[in-house]
């Protein structure tokens, strides 16, 4: 199996995938977030340089992402494929990721886009909370995914939170600069007749098979 990228706007369920995927066909789960949380750990010049702009709220540049990301995908475990969560995330890096892609004479695989309104999205970003202990996710603005008991974790009966930056104003901000940042790759992608779509508003098992149904046909 190739790589898989997965280009999904805020609350259009990537990460579920991704996991759903990672268990499936135990393929690594790459972000830029880990990437540079791990870099972070190591007392060297990068390493510190990368800990003090995060430190300060400044972007990491594009040069150091992008070196962070072909080390990561030259590792053994992505010899039979993986999947990226948030990179790339503009033209610029996935014009860096093809040069990574030919460095390490590797295909560019999937490109799967997540769709969903911008209405839904807030539907489920503002209505999101979650259980600290165990993890378990809910959501007080959809049936379906109301906890039995209001406040309370279905699984292991602790008090349920909701994440700070889960309000309005956040979530505007974070759907605005995707619309202005995304779009133009997902442009860029489909004039390379390597898009496919899928309506994200369906239930997860729904979506997965129709990753699946995608994996298989373009494998």
């Amino acid at each position: 199996m190739n790589s898989i990228i997965f280009i999904a706007p805020p609350a259009a369920g990537k990460g579920t995938q991704s996991k759903k995927l990672m268990m499936k066909y135990h393929l690594p789960h790459i972000s830029t977030g880990d990437l540079l949380r791990d870099a972070t750990k190591k007392d060297d010049e990068r390493g510190r340089y990368i800990k003090e702009q995060m430190a300060l709220g400044h972007l990491v540049s594009d040069e150091i992402i992008n070196e962070l990301m072909m080390e990561r995908l030259n590792q053994s475990d992505c010899a039979d494929g993986y999947i990226l969560d948030g990179f790339p995330r503009s033209l610029e890096q996935a014009y860096a990721y093809n040069e990574i892609l030919e460095k390490l004479n590797k295909p560019l695989g999937h490109v799967i886009y997540l769709s969903i309104d911008e209405e839904t999205a807030k539907k489920r970003i503002l209505g999101r909370i979650s259980c600290p202990k165990c993890g378990a996710v809910y959501n007080d603005m959809i049936d379906v995914l109301k906890p039995k008991e209001e406040g309370i974790c279905d699984h292991c009966g602790h008090a349920l939170e909701k994440r700070v930056d889960d309000n309005e104003e956040t979530f505007c901000n974070r759907f605005e600069t995707y619309m202005k940042n995304t779009e133009p790759l997902l442009d860029y992608y489909r004039k390379l007749n390597a898009v496919s779509t899928i309506d994200s508003t369906q239930d997860a098992d729904t979506i997965f098979e129709e990753i699946e149904t995608i994996l298989r046909s373009q494998a």
